[in-house]
This record gives structure tokens, C-alpha cells and sequence, in this order.
């Protein structure tokens, strides 16, 4: 299988957009806030080891290992430098390990597509706003499944196709180049989770606009947020003046509302659902098959 993504450069984006990423991310923000109300299903039962995948700043692994003090919190990241911000946001800067009672997160650099941890070790497996830089969904599920006790929980969201349509369609105005990245839809995230075999996955999703003063406005922001496009088949050399105008022209076509701004679609996808008893087969017909017709999921729009 010829990989969609350039994994390097997604290392590199995320690594370059470290420091300030976190000035930008108030989406990101609110769509883990939003993820982490379903751990109250956890509340009955206090988790051992919990990973959080594609952890950036580490924001919800702190606020985790604070929720659970006495348990193992691994903050895994491809990029190096989330994780020093993770460790300086942790209050890692010659502090002791054990602050009254609670550990700080361990920090792990590790690719979600290859997990450095033992079989049926983790309780929780939480991943904010990572997998859309996944084209294999079944095989990083089946890896998620492979780590995750029976009985665990697993807690996931993702960018979806509908993710800055508007910008998409401006560009295609400009050049026939992918200039933004694919993004899995829900049927395929859902049809991914049945296919490792997951126990009762429940999937739902948000729709957020943003409002922004201009094309160059939003492109700084997903350079900041590391969010640049990061296909394989992605142009190469600068854009260019004349094509860049060209986008912003035919972007200029949307601005309009109350505040005559120009939106940014942000299709959200979340899911959780439970790691399957040893020995249970990947569910592929039959009375295991789930099917989940696209139009039964609600979708909430947020502005």
C-alpha cells in the first residue's frame, strides 16, 4: 500500500509549530474537551496505565494524570518537541516526579501506526485530533486493539471529509493540485473500529465554522497549528503569487453573514468503544456485523 501522507513532513509540521501551537489551538481545545466527557463512563473504576496519543502540548494528559493520580500516564507524540512542551506544560523543569501524590506523564516519541507498548497493558487509550494523518484506519485500529485490556476503553476523534471544504474548493479553482489533505469520513471510521473488532463503538460528530478576515489569515493559522498539507502528491515548490490570488478570489465569493467574514468548515468526528475479550474474531458478518446508517448519526453544528 503506497502511503497518502508524507509521515516526515507531518514530524516536521507539528514539530516546527510546537512552540507556538498552542496560541492557535482553541478548536483543538474544545473538541478534547468535548472527547474527555465520555471518560466519565471510567469514574467507577480508577484506570492503571493510560496513553494519550498524538498528546501535542499535552494539555489532556496533564489534566488525565490529574484525574487519576495514581495511574500510568503515557503522552506519546511523533514530534519531539510536543513533548517538550509536554513535559514544560507538565512542570517538568527539575521538579520532582511525585508532586502531592500525583505522577507527571511519561513522555514517549512514537508513531500511532507502530506502538511501542506491551499487549493488553493499557486501560484507557485516549487520541485527540491525530488520526487524520492515518491512511490505514484498520491497521492503527488493530494496533489500538492490540494494547488495550479487554474491557478497556477506547476514546478517539478525527478531522472529516467536510474539514475546510471552502478552502479546498478555492484552490481547485487555482491549480488541479491537492493543496488540502483527505480526510476519512464517519462510515469509514465506524467501518475501521468494527473491522479490529471493537466492542460496541458509538460514534458522533460536530460541525464547527470559524470566521476568518482573509485567505492569508487562515493559511497562517494552520501553518502554526502544524496543519499544512502533508499528501504525497502535495505541490512541492511555493505556491505562487498568481495561484494564491486566484484562491483568494474565488474564496472571496463566500464571505458574507452578519460579520461579512470568510468561513472555515471543521467536520469533527469522535468515537469510543471497548476493547473485545481475548480470542474475539474480527466481527465481518453475521449477527456481530454493526452497521450504522450515516444519516441516523446527529450531527451538531457549532459556530
Amino acid at each position: 500500500m503506497t502511503d497518502l501522507f508524507d509521515h516526515r513532513q507531518v514530524r516536521r509540521a507539528f514539530s516546527r509549530a510546537a512552540h507556538g501551537y498552542d496560541g492557535a489551538a482553541a478548536l483543538q481545545r474544545e473538541v478534547g474537551a468535548r472527547l474527555s466527557e465520555t471518560l466519565d463512563y471510567l469514574d467507577d473504576r480508577a484506570p492503571e496505565v493510560v496513553v494519550d496519543i498524538g498528546c501535542g502540548p499535552g494539555h489532556a494528559a496533564i489534566a488525565m494524570q490529574k484525574r487519576w493520580p495514581r495511574a500510568q500516564l503515557i503522552a506519546l507524540d511523533l514530534a519531539l518537541p510536543m513533548l517538550q512542551e509536554t513535559r514544560h506544560n507538565a512542570g517538568g523543569g527539575g521538579l520532582p516526579r511525585f508532586l502531592g501524590g500525583a505522577r507527571r506523564p511519561d513522555a514517549v516519541c512514537a508513531d500511532a501506526r507502530a506502538l511501542p507498548l506491551r499487549d493488553a497493558s493499557v486501560d484507557v487509550l485516549y487520541s485527540n485530533l491525530c488520526l487524520q494523518w492515518v491512511e490505514d484506519l484498520p491497521a492503527v485500529f488493530a494496533g489500538f486493539r492490540r494494547v488495550l485490556k479487554p474491557g478497556g476503553l477506547l476514546l478517539v476523534s478525527t478531522f472529516g471529509p467536510d474539514t475546510l471544504f471552502e478552502l479546498r474548493g478555492a484552490f481547485a479553482e487555482a491549480d488541479n493540485t491537492p493543496h488540502v489533505s483527505l480526510f476519512p469520513s464517519i462510515a469509514q471510521f465506524g467501518d475501521a473500529l468494527i473491522a479490529a473488532g471493537f466492542k460496541d463503538p458509538v460514534l458522533d460528530r460536530d460541525e464547527f465554522t470559524l470566521k476568518h478576515d482573509d485567505l492569508g489569515d487562515l493559511m497562517r493559522e494552520l501553518r502554526t497549528l502544524g496543519a499544512t498539507n502533508a499528501m504525497r502528491e502535495r505541490r512541492r515548490s511555493l505556491t505562487g503569487r498568481a495561484r494564491f490570488a486566484r484562491a483568494a478570489q474565488a474564496y472571496e465569493a463566500l464571505r458574507g453573514g452578519d460579520d461579512g467574514r470568510l468561513p472555515a468548515t471543521w467536520e469533527v468526528v469522535y468515537a469510543h468503544a471497548w476493547g473485545p475479550q481475548p480470542g474475539t474474531p474480527i466481527r465481518v458478518g453475521g449477527i456481530d456485523e454493526v452497521q450504522v446508517p450515516v444519516a441516523k448519526i446527529p450531527i451538531r453544528r457549532r459556530t
